[in-house]
């Protein structure tokens, strides 16, 4: 055996634990237009390919930022930012939705390559891609009108996951539509923040324009837990649109919405995809998530944490005030969610069983821990408790989340429809909505 030889087989063992690890994961991989032009880009795809041929669910989310550019200055359009988003006038957005949809279909050209001299031959892949993310305007900010430039309001995580699961790479451009018929410019690095959170994403991946952490010796940062990367984050603050600030914000928000892993790799460095997830040290810098995170029965201990995390809502009067009293009175009906002895989700469960019917009560997640399905894992946890209890009904009373609640199956109701002994507590000055959902009991 060759001095090569051996080093390909050693190579190929260490790399099968990781082969295996990631098979039937769901990865995001965000990829700015830089990378998507030149012979770089047909490499960079084939090890698209390559991942989805390993049983990895790859979603890509490529930018367009300088194939738009290069169509502006063709036109002798002007080139407006702010704070670091693109201002889209129409005439932007004709050249945002020009660059996009050529992008696509050079996209799909690559990695349909599968000739018999290519790395893919023989291999036939599929991509999906379409209207995937519904989009709402930034509007104006600053007093700057931001025009056709959007942010994610909603991902389609059902029709990804069923492309996914038919084993296509999902490509999801950077447009969002609205219910209107609108067509809205995005940043590429939000919509895949946003499909990685939405999708509860093993991975999601920044191939970065050489924006890498360094520490004070100028070595590359290699891993970081969240309280690092948000410390690390701090000491950026000072240059919030560079790149690295810029890219290490989202890998925080990612993890502290249920993304496990976030990698940031220099696309430039040839391979450094495959090298970052199927070697031991990778060639980028790996941001983990908090393991620390649990869902259990409050006990007296937590009321301080309660009250601090009910307190801003309580203030703007989306929750009635709670006494400490009333806490520790009523905590054996509370849960918690508590990650890394912080509380950051509480409900409360509260049973009618003459009336068959259960109030769910302090349904409240903290700001900064919102998305990652928290709030439909707590409402999952509540219906089962409620149906230990032998109850087939579960309402709720609010004055500003109804929509969220309709979404997950919950019914507009009248206050005849509950209890008689709630009845008598409804605040008329709140005028709270009713809402009431079947939850089935336990046989």
């Amino acid at each position: 055996m060759t001095r090569d030889d051996a080093a390909y087989v050693q190579w190929f063992r260490r790399s099968s634990p990781y082969i295996n690890a990631h098979r039937g994961r769901t990865l995001v991989v965000s990829v700015g237009g830089e990378a998507l032009r030149g012979p770089q880009a047909a490499a960079l795809l084939q090890d698209i390919a390559l991942l989805n041929s390993l049983g990895l669910r790859v979603v890509l989310v490529p930018g367009a930022r300088p194939q738009v550019e290069e169509r502006l200055q063709a036109r002798g359009a002007e080139m407006r930012y702010h704070q670091g988003s693109r201002i889209t006038d129409p005439a932007a957005l004709e050249c945002v939705k020009e660059a996009v949809g050529a992008l696509r279909v050079d996209i799909e050209a690559l990695l349909s390559m599968g000739l018999a001299n290519s790395p893919m031959a023989g291999f036939r892949l599929r991509v999906a891609s379409g209207n995937f993310v519904t989009a709402r305007p930034l509007g104006v900010r600053d007093g700057v009108d931001y025009q056709h430039t959007g942010e994610v309001r909603r991902v389609d995580t059902a029709g990804i996951q069923e492309r996914l699961a038919a084993g296509n790479v999902v490509l999801v451009s950077p447009l969002g539509y609205s219910p209107t018929g609108e067509v809205f410019n995005m940043v590429a690095e939000d919509v895949a923040l946003a499909a990685a959170t939405a999708l509860e994403a093993d991975k999601l991946v920044y191939l970065t324009e050489g924006e890498t952490l360094r520490d004070d010796d100028g070595e590359l940062v290699r891993d970081l837990g969240l309280q690092q990367a948000s410390r690390y984050l701090d000491g950026l603050r000072a240059a919030p649109e560079s790149g690295p600030a810029r890219l290490l914000d989202a890998a925080v928000r990612a993890c502290r919405h249920g993304v496990h892993r976030v990698h940031l790799v220099d696309r430039r460095h040839d391979g450094g995809l495959l090298l970052e997830l199927f070697t031991r040290d990778g060639v980028g810098t790996l941001i983990t998530g908090d393991p620390y995170e649990t869902l259990r029965p409050a006990t007296v201990d937590d009321v301080g944490g309660i009250l601090e995390l009910i307190e801003p809502l309580e203030r703007d009067g989306v929750l009635v005030r709670r006494s400490r009293e009333e806490l520790e009175t009523r905590i054996g009906d509370y849960l918690v969610v508590e990650r890394d002895g912080m509380i950051i989700a509480t409900a409360a469960l509260s049973p009618h069983h003459s009336a068959g019917m259960a109030e769910l009560e302090c349904f409240v997640i903290h700001p900064e821990y919102r998305g990652g399905n928290r709030g439909d894992g707590l409402l999952r946890h509540i219906e089962r408790e409620a149906r230990a209890h032998g109850l087939e009904r579960l309402f709720v009373l609010t004055t500003r989340t109804a929509h969220w609640f309709r979404e997950r199956g919950f019914e507009p109701a009248r206050l005849d429809d509950l209890p008689v002994a709630r009845q008598a507590l409804y605040n008329l000055k709140r005028r709270s909505q009713v809402l009431i959902k079947a939850i089935g009991r336990k046989d």
